[in-house]
């Protein structure tokens, strides 16, 4: 009885044992594949970036695409004639804008001039609050401490100068044979600005580089997107064939929502804040005016970010205080009105994301990402919410990120 009792035991033990073993490699496996995909993000945020972005602007392009195709147009011209007609529309934007800035260009004395005047008011409204403050709170200074007593200066030991004056310390003998090499004291040259400029040139660079790919791969995207659909499909079978066509269509719609509601959102304000600004005469009103209109749309900092654009553009020539005034209350208006009228039935009732997601969202996205990853990072996170909603399994989390 008392082995068969020793033997229960063990065998009880090895089990759970076992469980544990098991417990711990179904928590283990996926702590590790998330930390190696955080990894592959991480060091690879160039192509993903250039990837998702062309991916969203390929979901907004294709129902013109289709529009088109059905005026009997082959996809490969409809697609080709939609992309045409999109990089006219960026260039005569981005000519808009060049010549703005080229204005804006030639009043850079003026502009350096004008910002030294407002830094020594500031400095000077500083100074003075701070004496104001002084009087008003005496200093209280500490007690100075009493002299320490010194110690009686003791005569330096001369080292023997070997016959020479003036010597302290001799030179090291030469060895026949062996060449006397020179001291050679290499200069670094650890200036922060040329550092900051080398690597803003690797940046714009590698920005460029990667551009200029999103125009080919939003071209190959629609002309090729029946292809792609069929075979991204083939890989499921069953009921899983029918959730990944909806969830592809819950990405499709959400990121057309998500893009095209910002974008009108977007362009009212800039339309908007334009007009105001030409009518308070704000310097340079269509690219103050557009670029208030879109910063304003930045998640948690799109306010003061609006207010950049006009303050740069007065500053630029010189305007009274009375219209910098006018134009942030401009401004605070219109970006209210937008979050609280237009967001939330343009885009809010088709993303359906609650604030603590959006949140640490942002904070996820954009320490990945840096700045593309705060621009991406809600319609990233609403695409994963969609195939969530279309997952049997994954419902759970899609309510879990739901509003």
């Amino acid at each position: 009885m008392l082995v068969s009792g020793e033997r229960y035991v063990i065998r009880t033990r090895n089990e759970t044992t076992q469980e544990i073993t098991r417990n711990v490699q179904s928590y283990a496996l996926p702590v590790i594949a998330g930390g190696i995909v955080l990894a592959i993000l991480y060091l690879g945020r160039v192509v993903f970036i250039t990837a998702t972005v062309s991916i969203i602007i390929a979901l907004i392009l294709e129902p013109m695409v289709t529009f088109l195709m059905r005026l009997r147009l082959p996809r490969p011209i409809a697609t080709f004639t939609v992309c045409s007609f999109g990089i006219l529309v960026l260039y005569f934007a981005g000519l808009a804008a060049w010549t703005q800035l080229s204005s804006l260009a030639g009043d850079a004395p003026a502009f350096r001039q004008h910002l030294s005047e407002v830094s020594g008011r500031v400095s000077k409204t500083m100074q003075e609050i701070e004496e104001s403050t002084t009087h008003l709170i005496p200093a209280v200074r500490p007690p100075a401490p009493a002299p320490a007593p010194q110690a009686p200066a003791t005569p330096a030991r001369k080292r023997p100068s070997n016959g020479r004056k003036g010597a302290e310390t001799a030179a090291p003998p030469e060895v026949p044979g062996v060449p006397v090499i020179p001291e050679v004291r290499i200069h670094e040259d650890r200036n922060p600005i040329t550092t900051y400029i080398y690597q803003s040139l690797g940046t714009v660079y590698e920005f460029i580089l990667m551009a200029s790919f999103v125009p080919f791969l939003v071209f190959f995207m629609l002309s090729w997107r029946d292809h792609i659909y069929r075979s991204f499909l083939r890989f499921f079978s069953g009921s899983d064939r029918v959730a990944a066509a909806r969830s592809l269509e819950g990405v499709a719609e959400m990121a057309r929502a998500f893009v095209v509601g910002n974008f009108m959102i977007g362009l009212l304000l800039a339309i908007l804040t334009w007009i105001a600004f030409s009518i308070i005469h704000v310097p340079y009103p269509f690219l103050a005016g557009s670029l208030s209109g879109f910063l304003s749309l930045v998640p948690y900092i799109g306010m003061p970010l609006a207010f950049v654009p006009p303050v740069l553009s007065m500053l630029a020539v010189g305007a009274p205080s009375s219209t910098l005034l006018l134009a942030f209350f401009i401004v605070l208006g219109f970006h209210l009105v937008a979050m609280n009228v237009f967001y939330p039935k343009l885009v809010g009732a088709r993303v359906h994301l609650n604030p603590l997601v959006v949140t640490f969202s942002l904070m996820f996205w954009g320490f990945l990402w840096d700045a593309p990853g705060l621009v991406l990072a809600i319609p990233i996170t609403a695409g994963i919410k969609a195939v969530c909603d279309n997952v049997a399994g994954l419902r759970s989390w899609g309510r879990f990120l739901g509003d």
